[in-house]
């Protein structure tokens, strides 16, 4: 199985997990909720009842209501434990897509220098100096119909057409736009 492929499985199964955690957030919330809201009842009565002289002798609260704090204690903390586990399981989910997303980008890369590489570059002195290219880059696309350059010394040599806003096969000589602008200064210098 691929990278993709177990990294798919996961993410699919990832809702229905973070649905079961979250649901469980919830009820320990509500049962967090009942203990602070018994807890709240117990120790307003035990202060009333203080207040009558009912409970004089001893001024504390009872023990029933030191294990009703310390029960929802330990519900909110099993409840952060949860929410970190949570964050825990949906940030390793985003590393691992990030890790697939850099080898697919150093994939890409490669492919892309390969085809470069690959890819024939017409010759200057090729006695064809426009036309259709047969060679076919990836996907089948044809690079199209190009021309080269008349001036020996461009940078550049090749053009396709739409590159260079030609439509048709140029009569005569050609330069590309740089070379032609270089060849119109250096004609304005040696007037």
């Amino acid at each position: 199985m691929s990278f993709i492929d177990e990294f798919q499985a996961d993410l699919e199964a990832l809702p229905n997990i973070l649905q079961k955690r979250y649901a469980l957030m919830r009820d320990l919330d509500k049962s967090l909720q009942e203990i602070v809201r018994q807890n709240e009842q117990r120790c307003e009565q035990e202060i009333e009842d203080i207040k009558r002289g009912v409970r004089a002798e001893n001024i504390r609260f009872s023990d029933e209501a030191l294990d009703e704090q310390k029960h929802g204690i330990r519900i909110a903390d099993e409840k952060v434990a949860l929410a970190i586990q949570t964050y825990d399981l949906v940030d390793s989910h985003i590393q691992q897509l990030d890790q697939y997303l850099k080898m697919s980008d150093d994939e890409l890369r490669r492919e892309r220098e390969n085809a470069a590489t690959a890819s024939p570059v017409p010759s200057p002195n090729s006695t064809t100096k426009f036309g259709r290219s047969n060679e076919s880059g990836r996907g089948g696309l044809s690079y199209g119909e190009m021309v080269a350059c008349d001036n020996p010394n461009c940078k550049i040599e090749w053009f396709h057409f739409g590159c260079v806003g030609l439509k048709e096969q140029p009569r005569g000589k050609w330069y590309c736009p740089d070379c032609a602008a270089l060849k119109n200064r250096r004609k304005g210098r040696s007037r």
